[in-house]
Protein backbone atom coordinates (compact mmCIF):
# COMPACT_ATOMS: atom_id res chain seq x y z
CA UNK A 1 0.00 0.00 0.00
CA UNK A 2 1.48 3.29 -0.93
CA UNK A 3 0.47 6.63 0.28
CA UNK A 4 1.14 10.27 -0.88
CA UNK A 5 0.99 13.21 1.50
CA UNK A 6 0.67 16.48 0.38
CA UNK A 7 2.96 18.48 2.99
CA UNK A 8 5.90 17.59 4.60
CA UNK A 9 5.91 19.03 8.14
CA UNK A 10 5.18 17.14 11.61
CA UNK A 11 1.84 15.67 10.80
CA UNK A 12 3.34 14.27 7.91
CA UNK A 13 6.36 12.90 9.81
CA UNK A 14 3.82 11.29 12.89
CA UNK A 15 1.65 10.13 10.03
CA UNK A 16 4.50 7.99 8.44
CA UNK A 17 6.07 6.64 11.57
CA UNK A 18 2.43 5.75 12.83
CA UNK A 19 1.50 3.40 9.25
CA UNK A 20 5.48 2.37 8.73
CA UNK A 21 5.02 -1.09 10.70
CA UNK A 22 1.89 -1.68 8.70
CA UNK A 23 3.54 -2.42 5.71
CA UNK A 24 2.60 1.35 4.01
CA UNK A 25 5.14 3.49 1.95
CA UNK A 26 5.01 7.24 1.88
CA UNK A 27 5.54 9.66 -0.66
CA UNK A 28 5.35 13.44 -0.31
CA UNK A 29 4.13 16.21 -2.83
CA UNK A 30 6.08 19.26 -1.23
CA UNK A 31 6.75 22.79 -3.12
CA UNK A 32 10.29 24.37 -3.60
CA UNK A 33 11.25 26.41 0.10
CA UNK A 34 9.93 23.85 2.03
CA UNK A 35 11.64 22.80 5.25
CA UNK A 36 12.03 18.55 4.53
CA UNK A 37 13.31 18.64 8.25
CA UNK A 38 10.35 16.46 9.46
CA UNK A 39 10.17 13.69 6.63
CA UNK A 40 13.54 12.92 6.50
CA UNK A 41 14.27 9.43 5.12
CA UNK A 42 10.30 8.94 5.78
CA UNK A 43 10.19 8.61 1.81
CA UNK A 44 10.51 10.13 -1.45
CA UNK A 45 10.07 13.64 -1.90
CA UNK A 46 8.39 15.14 -4.98
CA UNK A 47 8.54 18.53 -5.84
CA UNK A 48 5.15 20.06 -7.26
CA UNK A 49 6.74 22.26 -9.62
CA UNK A 50 8.75 19.63 -11.51
CA UNK A 51 5.72 17.93 -13.16
CA UNK A 52 2.76 20.65 -14.32
CA UNK A 53 0.46 17.35 -15.53
CA UNK A 54 -1.50 15.77 -13.17
CA UNK A 55 -0.68 11.94 -14.81
CA UNK A 56 2.94 12.54 -14.36
CA UNK A 57 2.83 13.66 -10.90
CA UNK A 58 1.18 11.05 -10.14
CA UNK A 59 3.51 9.19 -11.18
CA UNK A 60 6.74 11.09 -9.74
CA UNK A 61 4.57 9.93 -6.50
CA UNK A 62 4.93 6.42 -6.54
CA UNK A 63 1.49 5.76 -8.32
CA UNK A 64 0.34 5.69 -4.72
CA UNK A 65 -3.13 4.25 -3.40
CA UNK A 66 -4.62 7.14 -2.20
CA UNK A 67 -3.63 10.82 -1.19
CA UNK A 68 -4.25 12.54 1.65
CA UNK A 69 -3.14 16.34 3.21
CA UNK A 70 -1.71 17.08 6.68
CA UNK A 71 -2.50 20.63 5.72
CA UNK A 72 -5.67 23.07 4.25
CA UNK A 73 -3.20 25.23 2.76
CA UNK A 74 -3.16 23.09 -0.42
CA UNK A 75 -3.31 23.54 -4.61
CA UNK A 76 -6.90 22.19 -4.61
CA UNK A 77 -7.25 22.50 -8.22
CA UNK A 78 -4.37 20.25 -8.39
CA UNK A 79 -6.22 17.18 -5.99
CA UNK A 80 -9.09 17.46 -8.13
CA UNK A 81 -6.72 17.22 -11.44
CA UNK A 82 -5.23 13.79 -9.26
CA UNK A 83 -8.73 12.37 -8.16
CA UNK A 84 -8.98 10.95 -11.67
CA UNK A 85 -6.11 8.60 -10.65
CA UNK A 86 -7.11 7.68 -7.31
CA UNK A 87 -8.81 8.91 -3.96
CA UNK A 88 -7.93 11.80 -2.07
CA UNK A 89 -9.41 12.19 1.08
CA UNK A 90 -10.23 14.11 2.41
CA UNK A 91 -12.37 15.40 -0.61
CA UNK A 92 -10.78 19.05 -2.28
CA UNK A 93 -13.73 20.70 -1.85
CA UNK A 94 -14.33 20.09 1.68
CA UNK A 95 -10.61 21.51 2.34
CA UNK A 96 -11.54 24.45 0.50
CA UNK A 97 -14.59 24.60 2.70
CA UNK A 98 -12.61 24.49 5.84
CA UNK A 99 -9.76 26.91 4.88
CA UNK A 100 -12.11 29.60 4.17
CA UNK A 101 -13.38 31.14 8.05
CA UNK A 102 -16.39 32.34 6.40
CA UNK A 103 -17.32 29.28 3.89
CA UNK A 104 -16.85 26.94 6.97
CA UNK A 105 -18.93 28.93 9.36
CA UNK A 106 -21.55 28.92 6.81
CA UNK A 107 -21.61 24.88 5.96
CA UNK A 108 -21.28 24.17 9.23
CA UNK A 109 -24.42 26.65 9.85
CA UNK A 110 -26.49 24.97 7.20
CA UNK A 111 -25.98 21.78 8.44
CA UNK A 112 -28.06 22.72 12.09
CA UNK A 113 -25.29 23.50 14.47
CA UNK A 114 -24.44 26.31 16.12
CA UNK A 115 -21.32 28.61 15.49
CA UNK A 116 -20.54 32.01 16.77
CA UNK A 117 -22.67 34.86 15.97
CA UNK A 118 -20.57 36.45 12.94
CA UNK A 119 -20.56 38.95 9.84
CA UNK A 120 -18.41 38.24 6.77
CA UNK A 121 -16.45 41.80 6.46
CA UNK A 122 -14.72 43.78 3.81
CA UNK A 123 -14.13 46.88 4.13
CA UNK A 124 -14.27 49.48 7.22
CA UNK A 125 -17.90 50.17 6.85
CA UNK A 126 -19.07 46.41 6.94
CA UNK A 127 -16.98 45.92 9.98
CA UNK A 128 -18.71 48.91 12.02
CA UNK A 129 -22.02 47.72 10.76
CA UNK A 130 -21.06 44.26 12.06
CA UNK A 131 -20.21 45.74 15.67
CA UNK A 132 -23.41 47.26 15.89
CA UNK A 133 -25.59 44.15 15.24
CA UNK A 134 -22.89 41.62 17.10
CA UNK A 135 -21.48 44.11 20.21
CA UNK A 136 -18.30 44.47 21.73
CA UNK A 137 -16.29 42.79 22.33
CA UNK A 138 -15.54 40.67 18.92
CA UNK A 139 -12.69 39.30 17.22
CA UNK A 140 -11.87 40.14 13.37
CA UNK A 141 -9.89 36.96 12.17
CA UNK A 142 -9.28 36.75 8.32
CA UNK A 143 -11.01 34.19 6.37
CA UNK A 144 -7.90 32.59 4.94
CA UNK A 145 -4.08 32.14 5.81
CA UNK A 146 -4.71 32.78 9.62
CA UNK A 147 -3.84 30.06 12.47
CA UNK A 148 -2.21 29.60 15.80
CA UNK A 149 -3.53 33.34 17.04
CA UNK A 150 -2.21 35.04 13.23
CA UNK A 151 -4.16 37.07 11.34
CA UNK A 152 -6.67 37.85 14.32
CA UNK A 153 -7.59 41.58 15.96
CA UNK A 154 -9.30 42.06 19.46
CA UNK A 155 -12.20 44.57 19.34
CA UNK A 156 -13.02 45.22 22.41
CA UNK A 157 -14.46 49.14 22.17
CA UNK A 158 -15.58 51.33 19.50
CA UNK A 159 -11.58 52.84 20.10
CA UNK A 160 -10.29 49.50 18.92
CA UNK A 161 -12.22 49.51 15.78
CA UNK A 162 -11.46 53.21 15.13
CA UNK A 163 -7.78 52.04 15.64
CA UNK A 164 -8.03 48.88 13.04
CA UNK A 165 -5.68 49.85 9.93
CA UNK A 166 -7.07 50.28 6.50
CA UNK A 167 -5.37 47.30 4.91
CA UNK A 168 -7.04 44.91 7.75
CA UNK A 169 -10.47 46.75 7.46
CA UNK A 170 -10.13 45.70 3.41
CA UNK A 171 -9.13 42.04 3.97
CA UNK A 172 -11.67 39.55 3.61
CA UNK A 173 -13.22 38.73 7.40
CA UNK A 174 -15.41 37.59 9.55
CA UNK A 175 -16.29 39.33 12.20
CA UNK A 176 -17.08 37.33 15.63
CA UNK A 177 -18.88 38.23 18.32
CA UNK A 178 -17.27 36.79 21.91
CA UNK A 179 -18.90 33.83 22.98
CA UNK A 180 -19.33 33.13 27.05
CA UNK A 181 -17.82 29.76 27.81
CA UNK A 182 -16.84 27.86 30.67
CA UNK A 183 -13.89 25.71 28.65
CA UNK A 184 -12.79 24.62 24.70
CA UNK A 185 -12.74 21.18 24.14
CA UNK A 186 -11.97 19.38 20.73
CA UNK A 187 -13.53 16.21 19.33
CA UNK A 188 -11.64 13.75 17.02
CA UNK A 189 -13.35 12.29 14.69
CA UNK A 190 -12.25 9.42 12.36
CA UNK A 191 -14.68 8.08 9.27
CA UNK A 192 -14.19 5.24 6.44
CA UNK A 193 -15.36 5.13 2.82
CA UNK A 194 -17.95 2.76 3.70
CA UNK A 195 -19.32 5.04 5.96
CA UNK A 196 -18.10 3.62 9.56
CA UNK A 197 -17.70 6.38 11.99
CA UNK A 198 -15.67 6.63 15.26
CA UNK A 199 -14.79 9.00 17.83
CA UNK A 200 -11.98 9.55 20.63
CA UNK A 201 -12.98 10.91 23.72
CA UNK A 202 -13.74 14.75 24.16
CA UNK A 203 -10.24 16.96 24.71
CA UNK A 204 -9.83 20.10 27.40
CA UNK A 205 -7.42 22.65 25.53
CA UNK A 206 -5.34 25.13 27.05
CA UNK A 207 -4.13 27.95 24.40
CA UNK A 208 -1.12 30.57 25.09
CA UNK A 209 -1.45 33.55 22.52
CA UNK A 210 -3.58 31.13 20.02
CA UNK A 211 -1.50 28.48 20.09
CA UNK A 212 -2.45 24.90 22.06
CA UNK A 213 -0.41 24.48 25.21
CA UNK A 214 -1.96 21.40 26.94
CA UNK A 215 -4.56 19.02 26.77
CA UNK A 216 -6.30 16.67 28.54
CA UNK A 217 -8.11 13.67 28.16
CA UNK A 218 -10.70 12.44 28.17
CA UNK A 219 -11.70 16.07 29.39
CA UNK A 220 -11.80 16.61 33.38
CA UNK A 221 -15.86 15.90 34.66
CA UNK A 222 -16.96 14.61 30.91
CA UNK A 223 -20.25 13.65 30.93
CA UNK A 224 -22.34 11.28 28.67
CA UNK A 225 -24.19 13.28 27.79
CA UNK A 226 -21.55 15.94 26.85
CA UNK A 227 -19.65 13.25 24.60
CA UNK A 228 -22.78 11.96 22.92
CA UNK A 229 -23.73 15.59 21.88
CA UNK A 230 -20.35 15.81 20.63
CA UNK A 231 -20.51 12.68 18.46
CA UNK A 232 -23.85 13.60 17.10
CA UNK A 233 -22.73 16.91 15.81
CA UNK A 234 -19.26 15.14 14.58
CA UNK A 235 -21.33 12.47 12.80
CA UNK A 236 -23.40 14.98 11.32
CA UNK A 237 -20.78 16.77 10.16
CA UNK A 238 -18.98 13.79 8.87
CA UNK A 239 -21.94 12.30 6.96
CA UNK A 240 -22.88 15.68 5.38
CA UNK A 241 -19.72 16.22 3.75
CA UNK A 242 -19.19 12.50 2.99
CA UNK A 243 -15.98 12.48 4.49
CA UNK A 244 -13.21 10.50 5.23
CA UNK A 245 -9.98 10.51 7.44
CA UNK A 246 -9.40 12.07 10.64
CA UNK A 247 -11.49 15.59 11.39
CA UNK A 248 -11.09 17.58 14.33
CA UNK A 249 -13.58 19.86 15.40
CA UNK A 250 -12.87 22.41 18.12
CA UNK A 251 -16.03 23.47 20.81
CA UNK A 252 -16.74 26.29 23.57
CA UNK A 253 -18.51 24.84 25.96
CA UNK A 254 -21.29 27.12 27.11
CA UNK A 255 -24.60 26.78 28.88
CA UNK A 256 -27.52 26.88 28.10
CA UNK A 257 -30.85 27.09 29.96
CA UNK A 258 -28.52 25.16 32.64
CA UNK A 259 -27.24 22.60 30.30
CA UNK A 260 -24.16 22.38 28.57
CA UNK A 261 -24.12 23.05 25.25
CA UNK A 262 -21.62 23.12 22.43
CA UNK A 263 -20.78 25.39 19.68
CA UNK A 264 -18.38 24.95 16.86
CA UNK A 265 -15.16 27.07 16.88
CA UNK A 266 -13.05 25.61 13.82
CA UNK A 267 -12.56 22.10 11.83
CA UNK A 268 -9.47 21.17 10.82
CA UNK A 269 -9.70 18.60 7.84
CA UNK A 270 -6.60 16.51 8.75
CA UNK A 271 -4.74 15.07 12.01
CA UNK A 272 -4.81 17.64 14.81
CA UNK A 273 -2.51 19.35 17.72
CA UNK A 274 -5.63 18.19 19.95
CA UNK A 275 -5.18 14.66 19.12
CA UNK A 276 -1.76 14.12 19.96
CA UNK A 277 -2.47 12.43 23.15
CA UNK A 278 -3.93 9.72 21.22
CA UNK A 279 -0.61 8.49 20.49
CA UNK A 280 0.04 7.08 24.75
CA UNK A 281 -3.49 7.07 25.52
CA UNK A 282 -5.12 4.99 22.94
CA UNK A 283 -4.42 1.97 21.39
CA UNK A 284 -5.00 3.56 18.27
CA UNK A 285 -3.92 6.78 17.65
CA UNK A 286 -5.61 9.48 14.90
CA UNK A 287 -2.25 8.76 13.17
CA UNK A 288 -2.71 5.14 12.87
CA UNK A 289 -6.85 5.64 12.30
CA UNK A 290 -6.32 8.28 9.51
CA UNK A 291 -4.55 5.92 7.82
CA UNK A 292 -6.83 3.33 8.40
CA UNK A 293 -9.77 4.84 7.32
CA UNK A 294 -8.30 6.63 3.87
CA UNK A 295 -6.51 2.64 2.94
CA UNK A 296 -9.77 1.28 4.12
CA UNK A 297 -8.55 -0.73 6.96
CA UNK A 298 -10.72 -1.62 9.46
CA UNK A 299 -10.83 1.22 12.02
CA UNK A 300 -8.89 0.97 15.43
CA UNK A 301 -10.21 1.49 19.17
CA UNK A 302 -10.55 4.61 20.28
CA UNK A 303 -11.18 4.09 23.38
CA UNK A 304 -8.85 5.80 26.38
CA UNK A 305 -6.75 3.89 28.26
CA UNK A 306 -5.61 6.20 30.88
CA UNK A 307 -6.24 10.10 31.92
CA UNK A 308 -4.11 11.18 29.30
CA UNK A 309 -2.35 15.05 29.02
CA UNK A 310 -0.16 16.54 26.14
CA UNK A 311 2.18 19.32 26.58
CA UNK A 312 3.55 21.49 23.54
CA UNK A 313 7.02 22.58 23.12
CA UNK A 314 6.95 26.02 21.69
CA UNK A 315 10.33 27.74 20.61
CA UNK A 316 12.75 25.54 23.17
CA UNK A 317 15.48 23.16 22.70
CA UNK A 318 14.19 19.74 23.18
CA UNK A 319 15.52 16.56 24.76
CA UNK A 320 14.71 13.97 27.28
CA UNK A 321 15.94 16.08 30.09
CA UNK A 322 12.78 18.16 29.84
CA UNK A 323 10.71 14.90 31.06
CA UNK A 324 9.27 14.72 34.67
CA UNK A 325 9.07 11.01 34.96
CA UNK A 326 10.10 7.40 32.84
CA UNK A 327 6.35 7.56 32.04
CA UNK A 328 6.24 10.31 29.75
CA UNK A 329 6.57 10.56 26.15
CA UNK A 330 8.84 12.73 23.63
CA UNK A 331 8.06 13.72 19.97
CA UNK A 332 10.52 15.48 18.16
CA UNK A 333 9.91 17.20 14.97
CA UNK A 334 13.29 17.18 13.31
CA UNK A 335 12.94 21.45 13.11
CA UNK A 336 15.02 24.11 13.61
CA UNK A 337 14.59 25.84 16.41
CA UNK A 338 12.85 29.06 16.13
CA UNK A 339 10.97 31.90 18.57
CA UNK A 340 7.45 30.05 19.27
CA UNK A 341 7.94 27.27 16.75
CA UNK A 342 6.10 23.77 17.09
CA UNK A 343 9.20 21.85 18.06
CA UNK A 344 7.61 18.86 19.82
CA UNK A 345 5.39 17.68 22.48
CA UNK A 346 5.48 15.72 25.50
CA UNK A 347 2.42 13.53 26.05
CA UNK A 348 1.80 11.67 29.56
CA UNK A 349 -0.57 9.35 31.57
CA UNK A 350 -1.58 9.61 34.90
CA UNK A 351 -3.52 7.79 37.43
CA UNK A 352 -5.87 10.72 38.78
CA UNK A 353 -6.89 14.36 37.25
CA UNK A 354 -5.10 15.78 40.53
CA UNK A 355 -1.76 13.77 39.28
CA UNK A 356 -2.23 15.10 35.37
CA UNK A 357 -2.46 18.66 36.68
CA UNK A 358 1.08 18.21 39.06
CA UNK A 359 2.57 16.37 36.07
CA UNK A 360 1.35 19.22 33.70
CA UNK A 361 2.17 21.93 35.98
CA UNK A 362 5.71 20.48 36.68
CA UNK A 363 6.41 20.06 33.02
CA UNK A 364 5.82 23.64 32.03
CA UNK A 365 8.14 24.61 34.61
CA UNK A 366 10.49 22.35 33.15
CA UNK A 367 9.91 23.40 29.72
CA UNK A 368 9.33 27.20 30.65
CA UNK A 369 11.41 27.94 33.21
CA UNK A 370 11.06 32.10 32.67
CA UNK A 371 7.13 31.23 32.58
Amino acid sequence: MKVAVVGSGQLARMMALSAWPMGIQFSYLVQQGDSLDPITSLGDVIYDEDYPEAEALYKALGEPDVITVEKEAVDTDRLKALQAFCPVYPDPKMLETCRHRGLEKSWVNEQGVDVAPYRRTGNRQEILAALEEIGYPAILKTCTGGYDGYGQWRIKSADDAAALEEDVCNLDCVLEGFVTFKREVSMIAVRNAEGESRFYPLTENLHRDGTLLTSKAPAPNLTAELQQQAEEIANKLLAASNYVGILAIEFFVTDLDGKEHLVVNEMAPRVHNSGHWTQLGCISSQFNNHVRAITGLPLGNTQAMKITGMVNLLGVEMDNSVLVNSDQQLHGYGKSLRPGRKMGHINLVADSYEDLDAQINATLAKVYPEG
